[in-house]
């Protein structure tokens, strides 16, 4: 009897030490990484499963067992993760309790178009394509802005989502953001503002992107364009224009191009255009609706980045000799 009972606890020390020992060995993965989804409600078995299914060399059941016994098992959160080369049953379940999700990022950047965006997505590692085949009219109702156009509508900056994501997911977060910043850039704009509702003010912003070549200039370029406004004087600005010819621009503004009428000319048309023509950072929302005191109406290129601002077309004009024409 005796002797049974020795090899009993015999046996138990023995298992407890090789159970002791798998949690921290190694799962066995083919490759670099699996990849692993947790939907919302799985069970401790669903997961251990699904461990298994996604390509870990193991018997499920011990990772069922793990997970009850180690008493964390109803804390695993559901989403996209990945379990890597060298990752143990012990820090898998960690990873799974803190929802240490799989994260990638994908940025947009200032001043780009609504097309650039889509690029950008669709180049995006994985991230679900889900707008792709949607018209951009279609995309605006999914995302609750309908009869909106999309153009300047989604906020640049670098965002982060679980691997398997939906584009539509990170295109409502950065909706969110435009509309954030656009509120808040609205409530601060100046008392003389000719700007007459945020919309307005969304797309002045995009012009000033597409028009500023050094951040120092910027709210100056805001000041033109207000000062235009206000006298009710054409904001003639080659970025609208080239926006309005579409894939139909060369890669050169011809003087034909100018007095070519489309919505988005400012030189054939008064006021401000239709849509944006690009996404605007906070910059130049800002910029947008306090600008500088300037009483600049016109600017012109140096050539190094920077722009020369005159009030008279006088002035303007010297200003293009010097710095257009090397007079």
């Amino acid at each position: 009897m005796r002797f049974l009972f020795i090899a009993v606890v015999a046996a138990i020390v023995g298992l407890a030490s090789a159970t002791w020992a798998w949690l921290d060995r190694p799962l066995p993965i083919p490759g670099a990484s699996v990849d692993l989804a947790v939907e919302p409600g799985e069970s401790a078995r669903d997961v251990a499963l699904g461990v298994v299914q996604a390509g870990v060399q193991t018997n499920p059941m011990w990772l069922y067992w793990w997970f009850r016994l180690s008493g964390e098992s109803r804390q695993i959160k559901a989403g996209s993760y990945e379990i890597s080369a060298g990752t143990t049953p012990r820090s898998l379940l960690q990873k799974l309790v803190r929802g240490d999700e799989a994260l990638r990022s994908v940025t947009l950047v200032e001043g780009w178009t609504f097309g650039q965006l889509q690029e950008a997505m669709k180049r995006a590692d994985h991230l679900k394509p889900d707008s792709q085949s949607l018209s951009s009219t279609a995309l605006m109702e999914r995302l609750g802005k309908p009869g909106i156009a999309p153009e300047g509508r989604f906020f640049p900056d670098t965002y982060t989502y679980a691997k398997s994501s939906s584009d539509l997911a990170v295109l409502q977060r950065a909706l969110r953001a435009m509309d954030k910043k656009l509120e808040a850039a609205w409530a601060q704009r100046a008392p003389n503002s000719p700007l007459k509702s945020p919309d307005e003010a969304l797309v002045l912003a995009s012009i000033i992107e597409k028009e500023t070549g050094t951040a120092a200039d910027r709210a100056d370029v805001g000041a033109v364009f207000n000062n235009r406004l206000r006298i009710g004087m054409r904001l003639q600005t080659d970025p609208t224009v080239i926006y309005g010819m579409g894939r139909a621009f060369d890669g050169n503004l011809r003087k034909a191009d100018l007095q070519r009428d489309t919505p988005w000319n400012t030189y054939t048309r008064d006021g401000l255009p239709p849509t944006p023509i690009s996404m605007p950072g906070k910059a130049s929302l800002l910029a947008a609706v306090q600008p500088s005191s300037s009483k600049a109406l016109y600017f012109v290129a140096r050539g190094d980045g920077s722009s020369q601002f005159s009030a008279t077309l006088e002035e303007h004009n010297r200003a293009v000799n010097k710095y257009q024409r090397g007079q």
